[in-house]
């Protein structure tokens, strides 16, 4: 019986040691590829979430970032005197770079994996300042080439941009309005501005329509956006765009809209509410993630 176990235990260590070995060799079989090859040239990739059909940092602009950082244009300069990890950190101090990863394949092309940051806002603040924010709330700079088609919001209570502390809850809050508006292809297009409150709530300034839509904070965003389609469907659709001055969604399971001219008015038609209730319904049964609030929706018109 002890045999076998000595026997088992030189058996094991007969193969660690095959196996130590082949490590050493493929590790000094690497470092010789890498001390005899050369760069053939760069294969550079940027990807990001594509919300908006331009890039903020190109192929070139990366070529530029290495060659500056000591890279040189690359092909034909041995494997061994590239330092990744210097480039890497040099190119994540690009603003527009959120990660950047460098390595060589096996055939000495040195593979350029960048991760752009995508602006999903831009802000006016109060001080006069203006920049965009990505989904981090890192401040962008405005871009000279062109103009990002982005939600625009004005009235930031600070110079900058505040994550933590005070106004970080407004910041989250334009974050999440922002995202919303800029995934419905509507919305894009019909909000052309939202403005900041003194009392750090929303207030929407449409496209087409001479109307302000007081949307409250950034809280139950889809379920409002609902009640305001529903309100543009049913009601503006028949009276026209123009008819109200102020339409306030920020309530919960209400729309009130005040309208132009003297006088006051309800919509109060039973079958105009019967045909919301059933939209809503409708809407409630393809989104029940979406829309949680009432079955009926409390329709008033003021003056």
């Amino acid at each position: 019986m002890a045999v076998r176990i000595n026997i088992r235990k030189v058996v094991t260590a007969i193969f660690w040691c095959f196996a130590g070995a082949g490590g050493i060799v493929l590790l000094v079989a690497a470092i010789r590829y890498r001390n005899t090859n050369v760069c053939k040239g760069y294969k550079i990739e940027i990807s990001g979430p594509r919300t908006i059909d331009r890039m903020f940092i190109d192929r070139k602009g990366i070529v530029e970032l290495l060659t500056a950082a000591g890279a040189g244009k690359g092909q034909g300069r041995p494997i061994q005197s590239f330092d990744l990890r210097h480039l890497e950190t040099t190119l994540k101090k690009n603003v527009w770079i959120r990660d950047a990863q460098l390595f060589f394949d096996n055939n000495g092309i040195l593979q350029v994996r960048i991760s752009e940051r995508e602006p999903v806002a831009r802000l006016f603040t109060t001080s006069g300042n203006s920049f965009y924010i990505d989904s981090n709330a890192v401040e962008l700079p405005l871009e000279d080439k062109f103009a990002a088609h982005l939600p625009v919001f004005t009235g930031y209570p600070a110079a900058k941009i505040h994550t933590t502390g005070t106004d970080s809850v407004l910041t989250v809050g334009i974050l999440r309005l922002g995202a919303f508006i800029q995934s419905d292809s509507f919305w894009t297009a019909q909000i052309a501005q939202i403005d900041i409150t003194p009392e750090k709530t929303f207030e929407l300034e449409p496209e087409v329509g001479d109307h302000r839509i007081a949307f409250g904070d950034a809280t139950a965003i889809g379920a409002k956006f609902h009640r305001l389609f529903v309100f543009y469907d049913q009601v503006l659709s028949r009276v026209g765009m123009d008819k109200y001055q102020r339409i306030d969604v920020s309530y919960e399971g209400q729309v009130v809209g005040t309208r132009k001219g003297a006088g006051q008015s309800r919509y109060d038609s039973l079958q105009g509410l019967e045909n919301i209730r059933q939209l809503i319904r409708s809407a409630q049964q393809l989104q029940p993630d979406t829309v949680r609030h009432q079955n009926t929706l409390p329709l008033e018109n003021t003056q």
